[in-house]
């Protein structure tokens, strides 16, 4: 006794456009910081360049993800494939972890270095421009399609720590050209690189969160149970468990003790779709499957919860 709500193709469909627009995006930005890096000899936006990279890796990964997670289920995967998202967004944690101990490395190295190296602030600083507004682009096409995916929010964060990147190239470009204080570009380079750590690490407990089958956040099993009691008929809520597949895809069991005459006189389909609307509506939960037990039955079997 179930129900099984399809998961909506439109909503796939939407994010990996989405993701392949911002793919193309990233990409070329990538380029031209690189372009620019080389010629203003900036470390900072070297950095943020090498953070593009990661983006452009991990929204192809997101991308390939979103496409696998969209097959249906079969025999051998009966909730079919989306939780490749969450194993898509494990890829760019790692990434991003990666990623900020190679730009701490080279930001200090930087900073003791006998010598400080020259950056051209102009060129750096129209390069950082350009990566600013090609990241609140990209941030505001994903914005919507990150609430209900966890690879897309993988690739939301990354992107959002860019946009806070450049801003921090920004700044050091215009110290560097106003004062010709060189450090100020290994400091900025430092700076993304101490904001890529927690956004990585913040994934990395969302993911672990998701494989150990722990309850979504801010999800209550007592309130849960609370509602449900309350359908007449309802005498009793246990063995509850509940879970998601990936960001936004919530699945909860139970079994549920009714009084005797709710199946006599044939009022399970009745309390089922009671049941069903209840965690839809209130929870967001839209596969949810029940065991109806008459008052007085034994089986408890599964541990308690």
């Amino acid at each position: 006794m179930h129900d099984h709500a399809p998961v909506s193709g439109i909503r796939g469909a939407s994010a990996r456009r989405l993701l392949t627009i911002s793919l193309v995006i990233t990409a070329t930005v990538m380029i031209v910081q690189i372009v620019g890096s080389v010629l203003s000899g900036s470390l900072a936006l070297l950095a943020d360049a090498a953070h593009m990279f990661t983006d452009t890796s991990a929204l192809v990964i997101a991308l390939v993800a979103s496409i696998v997670a969209a097959r249906p289920a079969d025999d051998r995967h009966t909730y079919g494939y989306r939780r490749a998202e969450v194993f898509g967004a494990l890829a760019n944690a790692g990434i991003l972890i990666a990623l900020a101990a190679w730009v701490g490395v080279e930001g200090v190295g930087r900073l003791i270095a006998p010598e400080p190296v020259d950056v051209e602030g102009g060129i750096m600083l129209v390069v950082a421009l350009i990566g600013l507004l090609a990241n609140a682009v990209a941030l505001w096409l994903l914005g919507r399609a990150q609430r209900t995916s966890i690879n897309v929010r993988g690739a939301y964060l990354e992107v959002l720590g860019d946009l806070i990147g450049s801003v921090a190239v920004i700044v050091a470009a215009i110290v560097i050209v106003t004062t010709g204080w060189a450090p100020a570009d290994a400091l900025a380079s430092l700076l993304i690189a101490a904001m890529i750590l927690p956004r990585a690490i913040g994934l990395l407990r969302e993911v672990f969160s998701v494989l150990a089958e722990s309850a979504p956040a801010g999800t209550h099993v007592s309130e849960i149970r609370s509602h449900m009691l309350r359908n007449p008929g309802v005498t009793d809520v246990h063995d509850v468990h509940v879970w998601q597949l990936t960001r936004g895809a919530p699945v909860f069991t139970a079994h549920v003790v009714v009084e005797p005459a709710v199946l006599q006189h044939g009022g399970s389909a009745e309390l089922l779709e009671s049941l069903q609307a209840c965690l839809a509506e209130h929870f967001d939960v839209a596969h949810s499957t029940f065991q109806l037990e008459p008052a007085g039955h034994s089986d408890r079997d599964a541990a308690h919860a």
